[in-house]
């Protein structure tokens, strides 16, 4: 059993028609699984579906075995799970320590040492920590973005298009915090159109196609899956 799950995961928006058929999600502690697959696979749905944003006709979401199944959105983030959306995942006219304390509203216990903690992750925020966010660089921003969802101290961080619009030298960097970030015991899920680069730094992924589990496997698994590369790489 993996710590976090989403078995056999049906469903979609509202009374459209489902999105995602029998998928099937899971991640532990200290691993990073990536999302993948081709526009309208159901890639970011399956995540929504896990984070509590649209309703399973059938299936179950699991956290440290519990079923979350039934909860809102806004429980399943009491019970450890942070999400960084693509777009509008940071405050532009305030400043980075001012979003990050808005990530703390879940905390009792002050931000002094974990804003110090994410600084130590992140060493360009302490630098730029009374500067607007909407002034900073792209990359820098979505550094704030993933420093504001790890306030919380979360078990499960879910990341949906996490390089979306930056440069190849910012997305390898932004890919290396992702990697320090897993080093503290977090579980990521991230989603992503940057497949080789996700898969480099993933301990496994996912490939869905129209809603469904087509590949499954190691990060270096799926990379030499000659089917893989030909159909999603590429290559």
């Amino acid at each position: 059993m993996a710590f976090f799950e989403g078995n056999m995961m049906t469903g979609g928006y509202g009374d459209g028609p489902d999105i995602i058929n029998s998928c099937t999600i899971n991640v532990d502690k200290g691993e990073i699984v990536a999302i993948l697959g081709p526009n309208g696979a159901g890639k970011s749905t399956a995540m929504k579906a896990m984070l509590g944003l649209l309703n399973l006709k059938s299936g179950n979401i699991l956290i440290g075995g519990e079923d979350i199944s039934k909860l809102s959105p806004q429980e399943r983030v009491k019970k450890g799970i942070s999400f960084v959306p693509q777009t509008k995942n940071v405050f532009a006219e305030l400043t980075v320590r001012e979003n990050l304390e808005v990530g703390a509203f879940l905390r009792t216990d002050g931000t002094t040492r974990v804003i110090e903690e994410i600084y130590d992750l992140f060493p360009i925020l302490r630098e730029k920590k009374d500067q607007a966010v909407g002034q900073l660089s792209g990359g820098q921003r979505q550094q704030v973005a993933l420093g504001r969802a790890l306030m919380i101290k979360p078990s499960v961080l879910m990341l949906d298009e996490p390089t979306a619009g930056v440069s190849p030298i910012v997305m390898d960097e932004l890919f290396e915090h992702i990697v320090q970030v897993k080093k503290t015991d977090v579980a990521i899920i991230m989603v992503e159109q940057n497949a080789k680069q996700a898969l480099s730094i993933s301990d496994r992924g996912y490939i869905l196609v129209t809603g469904e589990n087509k590949f499954e496997g190691s990060g270096k698994e799926l990379l030499n899956d000659p089917e893989v590369r030909r159909s999603f790489l590429g290559a």
